[in-house]
């Protein structure tokens, strides 16, 4: 009688998951087991936003399992450790999983197949967490891609998987101790955001349903209005793999008008396929500018917490705050604000984003935070984000302004977005802060530096950036 354990990391649901999947039709009998790694809750990832979304998706995920007949089984400590404790204890002689692709998960995975060759286990490893298989993208020389549109054109033609059904019923084996879910506060210091998603998978799937039903015909024209909050809002549930990426563009393939977004799911993979070829661009920069940073600890934190004197950037910096999640559009105009008026470290950024976002994921957020520094996959690595002119075009009224900066919610229209401009006595009943800088003495500031710069680029490309949390700094 065979015995598999699937192993459980950044997939935490029952649909489409190739290594359930295929467990259940060549095990009679299935150990779902997710290790809270110390190597993980020890580190960066161990934020409240985080913890608590993980916490809802691994109930959601027993539930779903108690209804075929199994239970999640959980373990605490290193996740090689413990898998291979498991393996001797029940016996098992399979283990599967799906690959991820940062450093982290790459070591882990190598691990585990030493680990495993040693006491004679087969290691099965299947793909999961992006929509194509990433090796199944590459260049004509074999390589991985490092520019959107070509790997965009490749991706498009790239075969995709078979979506795999949720297992009917599953067995465990006897005398497993099942292990318990321990509370938030045992698992990280700290405090929500007062407005967080539920997670897990069921939550995942109701959200994707509305969209495909009422949000994704209009997406094309709508997702970078700041006010109409049109994006998908799925990306924490791609991030924790509570919804199949090959799932979601398949069922919103067959929608009309789904073009727009489904581009965005290929940025995702994109910054995936990136990472995994190059997991040190997590920490360094993957096309190096001679950047030379400025240390402003008194700008970092006045952007940090939403203060900047500039009502888009605050206001956007404020979501992130409240709600563990942040518009595209509002991370683009941040994270410009950041690198290129306070010329601070996009690392900076990246950090305090991956402090508090519920999506916050080391492809996305760092793809992203490179992206807008200029040392990325951007073509145009010296653009800035006017965040006036960005303002008045994706939050003509001003309405996102006030829905997150309370100072300014009396102020009618599109004049929230430069207060600066108002009545002395207009001003002096605000209470909010004046501009910390000129944003046209840091273009001039920014321009400078550039020119100063070996290497500067001079491409004119227009290449966009992905437009939905989905495959952005998350």
């Amino acid at each position: 009688m065979h015995t598999a354990i699937v192993l459980f990391t950044r997939d935490l649901r029952i649909h489409d998951h190739p290594a359930l999947a295929t467990a259940a039709r060549e095990a009679e009998r299935v150990i779902p087991l997710f290790v809270l790694d110390d190597g993980v809750l020890e580190t960066d990832f161990a934020r409240p936003n985080r913890v608590a979304f993980l916490r809802d998706a691994l109930e959601d995920l027993d539930a779903s399992l108690a209804a075929r007949g199994a239970r999640l089984v959980l373990r605490r400590g290193d996740v090689v450790a413990e898998t291979m404790k498991i393996a001797v204890e029940a016996n098992a002689d399979m283990i599967f999983m799906n690959a991820d692709v940062s450093g982290y998960a790459q070591r882990r995975e190598l691990r585990l197949e030493r680990a495993c060759a040693g006491e004679r286990l087969e290691l099965r490893v299947f793909p999961g967490v992006t929509v194509k298989p990433l090796g199944e993208v590459t260049t004509v020389s074999g390589t991985h891609f490092s520019v959107f549109t070509p790997f965009y054109r490749a991706w498009m033609r790239a075969p995709g998987r078979v979506r795999e059904h949720p297992p009917r019923r599953l067995s465990l084996p006897p005398n497993v101790n099942r292990g318990r879910l321990p509370s938030l506060e045992r698992l990280v210091g700290g405090t929500c955001s007062p407005e967080l998603p539920e997670g897990g998978e069921t939550a995942g799937h109701k959200r994707l349903s509305a969209w495909l039903r009422c949000g994704l015909a209009h997406y094309g024209e709508r997702h970078d209005n700041l006010a109409a909050d049109a994006t998908s809002r799925l990306s924490a549930y791609l991030h924790f793999g509570c919804l199949s990426p090959h799932e979601v563009a398949e069922r919103a393939s067959a929608e009309r008008c789904s073009g727009a977004f489904v581009r965005q799911l290929a940025w995702r993979d994109f910054y995936h396929q990136l990472l995994a070829a190059r997991p040190e661009t997590s920490k360094e920069d993957m096309r190096s500018r001679g950047h030379r940073w400025r240390a402003d600890e008194k700008g970092l934190r006045a952007w940090q917490e939403g203060r900047t004197g500039y009502p888009i950037v605050d206001a956007g910096m404020r979501q992130l705050l409240r709600e563990g999640f942040i518009h595209n559009r509002a991370r683009l105009i941040t994270g410009s604000f950041l690198t290129k008026d306070l010329y601070v470290d996009w690392r900076d950024g990246a950090a305090h984003f991956f402090e508090w976002l519920v999506d916050g994921d080391v492809a996305n957020n760092v793809g992203n935070w490179q992206w807008v520094a200029g040392t990325g996959a951007d073509t145009r690595p010296n653009r800035m984000f006017n965040p006036i002119r960005q303002a008045r075009r994706f939050d003509p009224d001003g309405e996102y302004v006030r829905r997150y900066v309370p100072e300014l919610r009396e102020i009618p229209g599109p004049n929230v977005h430069e207060p600066w401009k108002l009545s002395a006595s207009v001003r002096a009943k605000l209470d909010y802060a004046a501009p910390i800088l000129d944003h046209d003495e840091a273009v001039a500031r920014f321009r400078s530096h550039s020119r100063r710069r070996s290497g500067e680029s001079r491409s004119s490309s227009t290449e966009k950036s992905a437009d939905d949390g989905l495959g952005t700094a998350s």
